[in-house]
């Protein structure tokens, strides 16, 4: 007669278990640096862009552009480097004789559980907040789910009571088995930590240098406003978007060039915000608002301030219906007065309306884009140029 009762399930040796979550978060670590990498790239550096920029969807850089990136005064994937070099250094305790196949498995359990818990946040955060979806953290993610399923395994198949349970025996296994390590490791991670919350570098924190009066500002026949030589060695004239981060950290790269060699570049500036209620080229709602922010630079303009509003500006986030224009103008040294001005006047309308012609007509498809001695260049400046400069 044939037996048809369910044969045991005959458990891999505990080795290939252990090995795959070593290797596991090998990776998640290798992934949280290169994600700590581009992050840094991507505020210092002019020319980067990470190879998962790929559309406005599926764009690591936008990613590490939202506020979202930052947690407690670090940005998020070096907070995953400091998690995965934690898992690391208590693997090893996991495989030692004394754990017995059993000892912190429950223990590395609740920690990636927590690891998962968070993956699920900062995906709802990608898709309700920041619209557009980072292609190496989603394999973080993934790598944080096998994680924790590596961790229910392991308890299953070699032991289990509960989890709760056998956390405070992981505890006491710790305290007992590997106190003067954990002593070591709690201060060596403590620190880590408290050096992370208080010191970390805040290079995200873009800010152009301040405006110094010894560096000639005016406009040119045409009207638009320019900044640096009177007589440069080369002159740029930039399109840009007070909403577009590449516009920001570009526009502030240059300020602090001009800051630099006031001698040799001068930069002239030409409004094109990619507002859909303004720009014929794009179709639908995106950087809502930025067109009202360029008008509130050109009527600063007329009242001689500029480039104090500019720099304002592109410090500036709004959302649609936010933005503060007697407030604004108020920082940049505008006097509003009793009443508000009225910066949607025909008159300053048209300036910026010829300036989206005038791009639209030099073939501008999007922003930042330079006119260099007659050349286009979109979202970037040739690094001959900048050594034209610098030499």
């Amino acid at each position: 007669m044939k037996d048809n009762s369910p044969k045991p399930v005959i458990p891999l040796p505990f080795p290939v278990y252990f090995w795959a979550v070593v290797i596991l978060t090998g990776l998640g670590l290798a992934d949280a640096i290169y994600l700590s990498i581009s992050h840094y790239r991507v505020y210092t550096d002019i020319g980067y862009a990470s190879f998962c920029a790929i559309s406005k969807a599926i764009n690591c850089d936008t990613v590490s552009q939202s506020p979202y990136s930052i947690l407690w005064g670090a940005p998020v994937p070096v907070w995953g480097v400091f998690g995965y070099l934690c898992v690391l250094v208590f693997l090893p305790f996991a495989g030692s004789k004394e754990a017995e196949k059993v000892r912190l498995w429950p223990f590395l359990f609740w920690i990636f559980l927590g690891f998962s818990l968070y993956s699920l946040a900062l995906g709802l955060i990608s898709a309700l907040y920041i619209y557009s979806y980072c292609l190496m953290c989603i394999v973080s993610y993934a790598i944080n789910f096998l994680l924790l399923f590596y961790a229910w395994l392991i308890r299953r198949r070699f032991a289990q009571k509960g989890l709760i349970a056998d956390l405070y025996l992981d505890v006491q296994f710790l305290w007992v088995k590997k106190r003067l390590q954990m002593i070591l490791l709690t201060l060596v991670f403590g620190a880590g930590f408290w050096v992370m919350i208080s010191n970390f570098p805040a290079y995200w924190n873009l800010a152009p240098p301040l405006l110094s009066e010894s560096i000639p500002t005016g406009d040119t026949e045409d009207g638009h406003p320019w900044i640096g030589a009177i007589a440069p060695v080369l002159e740029i004239n930039e399109f840009t978007d007070y909403q577009c981060f590449q516009c920001k950290k570009m526009h502030f790269f240059l300020r602090r060039l001009i800051e630099t060699h006031p001698d040799k570049i001068r930069l002239v500036h030409h409004h094109y915000p990619m507002d859909d209620k303004v720009n014929p080229i794009v179709k639908e709602p995106f950087h809502v608002g930025s067109a009202a922010m360029s008008l509130l630079a050109i009527y600063a303009q007329s009242k001689g301030k500029f480039w104090e509003m500019n720099d304002i500006l592109f410090n500036t986030d709004i959302t649609e219906g936010t933005l503060n224009a007697k407030t604004l103008l108020k920082e940049a040294g505008v006097g509003t007065g009793e009443t508000m001005p009225n910066i949607y006047d025909p008159g300053i309308q048209v300036k910026l309306l010829t300036d989206i012609q005038y791009g639209m007509e030099l073939g501008i498809t999007g922003t930042p884009a330079y006119i260099i001695e007659g050349q286009l260049y979109l979202g970037h400046i040739p690094p001959n140029y900048i050594e034209k400069i610098t030499k």
